[in-house]
């Protein structure tokens, strides 16, 4: 099978969507189908083998300007090729206002339009290089925000088109108005030209079809998968010592960071001095760095600085040294997360988890085993499902090795890849392909 699957760059950031997308690619690959991973907006970041092409299609500047002005639909050619180049996109993602939603509402509705909101040349740029090199069978869509493509792809490559649904809702809740409403009003017209959705969860599959007023039926659930290589092996026993709570994610409040902060002052002063530890780690925006100083300034003044450290953005291999340097991993999210794949990697490596009540975190919970629930939003609570496996190492071990091993059973790559497949050989059944 040909699959062109189309991934956006995330302005330079580690995102989950991006790690998601580039493991599915080398997966369905490894199973012996041609698949092109096509960027948009800005090169993809991963800490893995970039699966992705060299060339970025609807670049992040020209798609910009064309939605702002219709000036910038008739630049020439070169002066496209200069600003859509990957070095300047690249330069240019990590720039402040890159990724706030309340500032891209013009663009997301120009780009959900397709070819009648200014993005003509890019759209025809991106289905001849589709139809004239590729020559895809299918095509999936990495999110509902680019279904603007799927009825004219289908026009012109005759072929049918899947849509993942992985966590735009967070996205649209943030766009202000009338951007948000309009939006919202097009997504479920447009969501008519979709053969059939991918979601990552039941819950989420529900949310988006209610959200894009769909028939559930017209959603399949493909779990997350993870590549295991080099994860999941038996666990050291770790010397005695403070407990060790580690968050893997991006930085920000919306990932609950500041919530886990609290939360660790309550345990440490139950606890007394020294006996437990807090490890940060994920991507560090520009936006969100006064967040997460405040937050710093927090925990110096209740005395805890020694007890805190922020390791910064981590590569594949440091990722998973710190993961296996953990006690206990929690990401106390504010919204409800529709991935959640920090998680999982803690899993794999037999680490528990402690997570909020919402979103894909207790069907994880559920079919893994490897952790426990909490209220959300509350500090407190969080608090007490921490300390409740604080001195309870035989515990913390068993929920460890119970999600690492239905990791390896339910979340790998090659299941998700699998499952991935058989959606498309549904989506090409329902069109005629078969």
């Amino acid at each position: 099978m040909r699959i062109a699957y189309v991934t956006a760059g995330a302005a330079g950031m580690l995102c989950g969507s991006c790690l998601h997308d580039n493991t599915l690619a080398a997966a369905i690959g490894q199973l012996g189908h041609a698949i092109a991973l096509v960027p948009t907006y800005t090169p993809i970041r991963t800490d893995e083998t970039d699966m992705s092409g060299r060339r970025v299609f609807y670049g992040a500047v020209s798609v910009y300007l064309r939605a702002r002005s219709p000036l910038f639909r008739h630049t020439p050619r070169f002066l496209d090729r200069i600003l859509d180049h990957p070095a300047i996109l690249s330069r240019l993602a990590g720039r402040k206002k890159a990724t706030r939603a309340s500032d891209l509402g013009r663009l997301a509705l120009s780009v959900l339009m397709g070819e009648q909101g200014g993005q003509e040349r890019s759209f025809r740029d991106l289905a001849s290089w589709l139809r004239d090199d590729f020559k895809p069978e299918i095509v999936h869509l990495t999110n509902s925000m680019f279904l603007g493509l799927a009825a004219p792809l289908k026009r012109d490559l005759g072929v049918p088109v899947v849509c993942s649904l992985q966590g735009e809702d967070l996205f649209i809740d943030e766009l202000v108005e009338p951007w948000r409403s309009r939006v919202i009003v097009l997504l479920r017209e447009k969501a008519k030209d979709a053969d059939l959705f991918i979601a990552t969860g039941k819950v989420y599959a529900e949310k988006m079809s209610d959200l894009l007023g769909i028939r559930e039926s017209r959603v399949r659930v493909v779990s997350l998968g993870l590549n295991l290589e080099g994860q999941g092996g038996a666990r050291a026993e770790r010397p005695e010592g403070p407990l060790v709570i580690g968050f893997l994610a991006r930085i920000s409040p919306e990932k609950g960071f500041h919530l886990l902060a609290e939360a660790f002052r309550q345990v440490s002063e139950r606890a007394g001095p020294g006996k437990v530890v807090l490890r940060a780690a994920g991507y560090l925006g520009p936006k969100d760095r006064p967040y997460f100083e405040e937050v710093r300034r927090r925990i110096e003044s209740w005395g805890l600085a020694g007890s805190f450290e922020y390791l910064g953005e981590l590569d594949r291999a440091a990722k998973i040294r710190f993961l296996n340097g953990l006690d206990l991993l929690s990401v106390p999210t504010i919204y409800r997360e529709s991935k959640g794949l920090s998680v999982l990697e803690a899993l794999a490596n037999g680490v528990p988890v402690v997570q909020p009540e919402h979103g894909s975190f207790p069907e994880i919970i559920e079919n893994t085993g490897g952790g426990i629930l909490f209220e959300p939003g509350s500090a407190e609570a969080l608090a007490s499902a921490l300390e409740s496996l604080m001195g309870d190492t035989a515990r913390r071990r068993e929920l460890g090795d119970r999600g690492r091993e239905a990791v390896r059973r339910l979340y790998s790559d090659e299941v998700m890849a699998r499952d991935t497949l058989t959606v498309y050989l549904s989506a090409l059944s329902h069109a005629g392909g078969l």
